[in-house]
């Protein structure tokens, strides 16, 4: 038996913020098995590398990472751990071709980390990939800063977007027991904001309770009183119904911010995604939920170069842009991912031509959010601190309308501000992405 106590564990985690909670949860194995964590690859017998492989180019990303650290074999680095996505998804491939790594785990088979890795120390390469219980739990030793935490409620999908490989990777959607999320929540500590995230949160619940739970749990967590409040992030428009907006609206301790992937505005594209709704209905959520929720803040992603997507039907993506006026956006090329729907289809678009597309959506969507962001030039907002940006030497946090890592940031001075607490700000200048302002008292 090996002594792993005597160790020293690290981790790198690759890809989404779903990815991070189940790195968290492993790391809260290791912890409890009294094992030492560092966060210096270089010092570590067992390196863990949680992959990505959404996308092409996230796969090129774990296998260079892998290439990458597996030099370190020379010196303190005993053992080279491969998890997540990657090995879910393609391990018969990987397993033999990659060859630096001595374990192979999925994005269920946690709990078996240490018989596998016992196993490869006895000197073979190892496969425990789909050996796990699914919907692994526990305990999670947060990477975050501590004042913001993603609470991952379910795992998979059953939308079969055909561009998606996540149901292929994740396998269908599977909701987390809501007295398990309940006391993982209590177990966090204090939250100044707790984030949802799933592939789709707005379907919680649907394959266990059969009915939708979100709003449930959504007034579950937000009666506990170590959570100050409740972000929701990823949320399909045609589950987004009167009885969420109305909690959405009235409970003071949900953040007036929502996630909404659409992916395109045209018909026939959205079509060819196997997309469940259409532009007008998408212009109708966003009236609706600005009515009901006057001060929402809406973020959604789209895809540009699907395939047979012309000029006429960027254009009409541009035009819908102007008339959405979202908050955020992300945009991104299409990429024909093997084993999906998308990828058999004609009229393949080439990559310079994406590329270009996708350059076009963020130059529209800078001039809308520059514009939001210059309202609010001269007025007081409230901002969630969450710590020193050495760089620009000043303080740095978030308004309700940004979300961690995926939009802007308020850059601010005051003489002082507490990380995880709420500054008064009042906003000075900006840009396309980010405000600058002062505490009130600065500089009096």
């Amino acid at each position: 038996m090996i002594d792993f106590k005597t160790k020293k564990f690290g981790i790198i985690s690759l890809g989404c913020d779903k990815n991070r909670v189940d790195i968290e949860k492993l790391l809260a194995i290791i912890k409890a098995n009294g094992c030492e964590i560092t966060d210096d690859a270089s010092n570590a017998q067992v390196l863990v590398i949680n992959t990505c492989a959404f996308l092409n180019e996230a796969r090129k990303e774990a296998i260079e990472t892998v290439l990458e650290y597996a030099a370190l074999k020379g010196e303190n680095l005993e053992k080279l751990v491969v998890t997540g996505c990657l090995p879910q998804k393609y391990v018969g491939e990987t397993f033999e071709a990659l060859t630096e790594a001595d374990v192979f785990l999925g994005t269920d088979d946690y709990d078996k980390f240490f018989e596998a890795l016992e196993k490869s120390y006895s000197g073979e390469r190892v496969n425990f990939v789909g050996s796990g219980a699914h919907g692994f739990n526990g305990e999670r030793v947060v990477t975050t800063p501590a004042h913001y935490v993603y609470l991952k409620i379910a795992d998979g999908c059953n939308n079969h977007c055909t561009y998606c490989l996540i149901p292929k990777i994740r396998g269908k959607y599977a909701s987390y027991p809501m007295d398990v999320l309940l006391k993982e929540a209590e177990g966090l500590g204090d939250v100044a904001e707790l984030i949802l995230v799933a592939q789709d949160v707005t379907r919680y619940g649907l394959d266990i309770y059969g009915q939708k739970k979100l709003v449930e749990i959504l007034k579950k967590l937000t009666t506990l009183v170590n959570i100050n409040s409740v972000r929701l992030l990823y949320c399909y428009p045609d589950m987004i119904d009167d009885e969420l907006i109305s909690e959405i609206r009235d409970n003071p301790k949900i953040v007036k911010y929502l996630d909404i992937p659409l992916q395109h505005s045209e018909n026939r594209i959205l079509k060819l995604m196997n997309r469940p709704a259409g532009r007008e209905e998408y212009l109708s959520l966003f009236r609706k939920l600005r009515k009901e929720i006057p001060d929402i803040a809406i973020r959604s992603t789209f895809i540009a170069g699907f395939p047979t997507e012309t000029e006429e039907d960027l254009s009409g993506l541009i035009d819908f842009l102007k008339e959405a006026r979202l908050d955020n956006c992300g945009f991104f090329a299409y990429s024909r991912e093997p084993d999906t729907a998308a990828y058999k289809l004609k009229g393949q678009i080439p990559y310079a031509v994406k590329k270009r597309r996708v350059k076009k959506l963020y130059e529209v969507q800078k001039e809308i959010s520059f514009e939001k962001l210059q309202s609010l030039v001269g007025k007081k907002i409230k901002v969630l601190c969450d710590g020193i940006d050495y760089e620009k030497n000043c303080f740095v946090g978030r308004a309700y309308f940004q979300a961690p890592d995926i939009d802007g940031k308020v850059y601010f001075n005051a003489y002082s501000a507490v990380q995880g607490e709420y500054a008064e700000v009042i906003i000075e200048g900006s840009d396309a992405y980010d405000l600058y302002g002062r505490t009130e008292d600065y500089g009096l």
